[in-house]
């Protein structure tokens, strides 16, 4: 993995990049970054980079035996530790091994959902276990093999449970060029005994025209496709892989014209709506009503005169502009607060076809009765 391989991210690279130039690599570090932001990549890009044997200005040669061995994860000084699901009590990240080159080389914006799918996981929940912690400590009392630096990168260091203290010593007093580079996305979640021997790197989201020009250069989406799949995204580049699995029709019509048929009451042809609706498939139901609640949010900022912040197309940005309009900012919150109760039961696989006419009913009551149930009145109009 070379930097060059990454979306954006940009002022990380170069960070990461400037801290082997100028000599000061912290034997320990926690890349942290919320899922899709590619702190994965760039934990294994900056690792490869460190025992690159041709380093470049800007990147490693991708070309050197070292980078060869770091495009396969097969480098004899490259160690990884992640969540797994143990069938025994002996189980370690080295039992899974194969798994977890198949799915960073498919996907380098890994989530844990998607590295559930390639074991089999059962109703077991994810964790690093205690013998893990031990294999850790047993492959870094090593030196390195070839490389200057023996490197461990830990994903998920949230699910180490007070198993963890075991490796305060090893990540506090290492063995001479043996580094830690833990890759996170929630600090509340970490060991503080863990936190605080770390070194920080924080990396954002990605933002919106960096993921809708990956869709259109390497993934070749049509403009509209590109810009609907950066706004769902929402920085979160394994959400917009995922688009790109799913049915990419345009959720924009389909919305309007749900609002439509509840602002003006017509039952029957709610009703057929919510049959369309039930069939579209669980992700595709959840993408659907994620971009009801961003396409509400934009009207809401055209409404309290944000322009200049809203991402939208032309074609909706019209759309939105008519919307901001007619409906007061009450009116929204509430229709909002409904969609985002919608989404959560959706995603617990309830009835489809009983959530939407449920929703519907709702969104009805909100829009042509402009009854706005209590705890939206005091949102100015």
């Amino acid at each position: 993995m070379q930097f060059k391989e990454i979306i954006g991210q940009q002022e990380v690279k170069q960070r990461l990049i400037n801290s082997v130039a100028e000599n000061r690599v912290s034997h320990a570090q926690l890349f942290l970054g919320p899922e899709g932001s590619g702190s994965l990549a760039l934990a294994v890009a900056y690792a490869q980079y460190l025992s690159c044997e041709d380093k470049q200005p800007d990147d490693s040669c991708g070309v050197c035996s070292s980078c060869r061995k770091y495009q396969k994860l097969m480098h004899p000084d490259l160690h990884f530790s992640y969540p797994f699901f143990a069938k025994h009590k002996d189980d370690n990240a080295l039992t899974f091994i194969e798994q977890w080159r198949e799915a960073f080389t498919a996907n380098p914006y890994l989530s844990l959902d998607l590295w559930r799918g390639y074991l089999d996981a059962e109703n077991k929940q994810a964790n690093i276990n205690i013998a893990e912690c031990h294999q850790i400590i047993k492959k870094l009392s090593f030196k390195p093999f070839e490389s200057v630096y023996k490197i461990l990168i830990l994903w998920l260091p949230e699910y180490l449970d007070k198993e963890g203290n075991a490796l305060l010593k090893v990540i506090e007093e290492p063995q001479p060029n043996t580094l830690f580079l833990l890759v996170a996305q929630n600090q509340d979640q970490i060991l503080n005994t863990i936190l605080s021997r770390t070194q920080l790197v924080k990396i954002p989201c990605l933002n919106y025209e960096d993921i809708k020009t990956e869709m259109l250069t390497r993934h070749h989406q049509t403009e509209t496709a590109a810009s609907e799949i950066a706004y769902l995204a929402n920085g979160n580049m394994t959400e917009a892989l995922g688009m790109l699995q799913q049915d990419t029709k345009s959720y924009h019509e389909l919305f309007v014209q749900w609002l439509r048929l509840c602002v003006s009451n017509k039952g029957l042809e709610v009703l057929s709506f919510v049959d369309q609706a039930a069939k579209m498939g669980r992700e595709n139901q959840k993408n659907f009503i994620r971009y009801g609640i961003s396409f509400l949010r934009e009207c809401c900022l055209l409404r309290a005169g944000a322009e200049r912040i809203v991402k939208l197309p032309e074609h909706e940005m019209e759309m939105a502009k008519k919307m901001s309009g007619v409906i007061s900012l009450g009116m929204a919150q509430a229709v909002i607060s409904e969609l985002e109760t919608a989404h959560y039961h959706i995603e617990r696989n309830a009835n489809p076809k009983i959530l939407f006419l449920d929703v519907s009913l709702q969104i009805i009551k909100i829009l042509h009765l402009k009854i706005v149930p209590e705890g939206n009145h005091y949102i100015p109009n």
